[in-house]
């Protein structure tokens, strides 16, 4: 497996994979955010993936997206790959509430994180493993 960037691994937390992508779970418990990170070496950029991989990133996506909004009955979804810090591609989605304390601004540098409490880490991981999501396994 690719190594993820030590940036990623400083905010986030590796939940598990999909066929294509890792996935993370960002510690700014401000707002449920995830992040796909493609399981290839020296790729910035989605077009850098083949054709096979940028499709199926597009699946695990909008998948991840659609779920997330659901479980978390989300307002809207931000989906975005930026990548202006940490060059490995990595796709964001954030779970936004019109209440949320960034709404309707984009998160980065609004606030400072919130880390989650032992209680919130374990009530949001535990969410996530009663999804059962496609093509997913766990490495928590």
């Amino acid at each position: 497996m690719t190594d993820i960037h030590p940036q990623l691994q400083q905010d986030c937390l590796i939940i598990g994979h999909f066929p294509l992508s890792r996935l993370l779970l960002n510690k700014d418990a401000n707002y449920p955010w995830f992040v796909l990170v493609p399981d290839r070496e020296n790729i910035s950029e989605i077009h850098q993936l083949t054709e096979a991989d940028q499709q199926q990133l597009m699946r695990e996506s909008s998948y991840l997206s659609a779920v997330l909004a659901e479980q978390f009955g989300a307002d809207k979804m931000n989906v975005a790959a930026i990548g202006n810090v940490v060059p490995q591609l990595h796709i964001h989605h954030i779970v936004r509430y019109k209440d949320d304390i960034a709404w309707p601004s984009p998160v980065w540098g609004k606030y400072p994180s919130a880390l989650y409490s032992a209680d919130q880490l374990e009530r949001i991981l535990l969410e996530l493993k009663n999804l059962k999501l496609q093509n997913f396994e766990y490495e928590i």
